[in-house]
């Protein structure tokens, strides 16, 4: 897996229930951006302020909106490893290309626990695992032995989404102790990072930027091998991938600037969760101008 795919944002109707023909809307605009692949019920997705009913939904509406126009990897982490196959074993059946797992968030978990648990779950299915590690929602951090473990024993599980910073840092490490093999290193974090991640051997960026043609621009330039090209568009616009990728108001902004887009039609979001203020919109007003998006 490489290239850029984007985390899908769950919209939602002025009362509170999920706007499908939004979705649908984000999907087209991203396709249109040029991005190789989703991911949906993501950590951006708002997964964890849904029903498992909803869950159902939200996952049916992503793929059937995709409609194999691209591929759709499909969070599927639990609180157990249960929960977590069941989740697997129905992005599966949905047609999904792959899984996307977190380690579940369990008191003194040790590293061996974590690698029997993507070995279960790898098992279990027959669709690629991508690994994410994000230890502020995991609350355990993956030390880049233990992802290298993982992707040269256990073959589907050879995708690491990395969202531990300094990940330019991890994914140079993972390198070192992978190589000779075939693995594919996603960042995330907004795609803040992206430039200094490709440096250090990732293959692409996942992440929900509202964006994504900004993200689909360097990685086609450093694919082609222009290297400076790729630099150039990244310090371009990495200021509008800092200012959305602020914590705790970031999902506002993001669902604000889909809403200018005209990709969803409200701007919803679950509580608890932080709306944007009379500066922050003057802010945005601001760096969109400026860069003419």
């Amino acid at each position: 897996m490489q290239g850029v795919y984007s985390v899908l944002p769950t919209p939602f109707a002025p009362d509170g229930s999920f706007d499908s023909p939004s979705l649908g809307r984000v999907i087209d605009l991203f396709l249109e951006d040029g991005v190789s692949g989703f991911t949906a019920l993501g950590v951006t997705s708002e997964v964890a302020r849904i029903s498992d009913r909803e869950r159902d939904e939200i996952l049916d509406a992503s793929m059937t909106h995709a409609d194999g126009r691209a591929p759709v990897i499909v969070g599927a982490t639990g609180p157990g490893l249960d929960v977590c196959l069941e989740r697997c074993r129905a992005a599966e059946r949905a047609g999904a290309a792959g899984v996307m797992v977190s380690p579940p968030r369990a008191p003194k978990c040790n590293s061996e626990a974590i690698f029997r648990h993507f070995a279960r779950i790898a098992e279990a299915i027959s669709i690629p695992v991508v690994i994410q590690d994000f230890p502020p929602i995991s609350g355990f951090h993956m030390e880049p032995d233990l992802l290298a473990r993982i992707c040269r024993e256990i073959p589907s599980a050879r995708t690491i989404k990395l969202e531990d910073a300094p990940t330019p840092y991890k994914a140079a490490r993972i390198r070192e102790r992978t190589e000779g093999l075939d693995i594919g290193i996603f960042g995330g974090l907004g795609g803040a990072y992206l430039i200094e991640e490709l440096i250090s051997g990732a293959t692409g960026a996942m992440t929900g930027f509202a964006y994504p043609k900004l993200l689909v621009a360097v990685v086609s330039r450093w694919d082609a091998g222009d290297r400076d090209g790729a630099a150039a568009a990244f310090y371009q616009y990495a200021p509008v991938m800092r200012f959305e990728f602020q914590e705790g108001i970031g999902m506002a902004i993001r669902k604000e600037m889909l809403r200018r887009r005209g990709a969803i039609a409200h701007t919803g979001i679950r509580a608890p969760a932080a709306l944007l203020d009379r500066a922050t919109e003057e802010a945005l007003d601001r760096i969109l101008a400026h860069f003419e998006l």
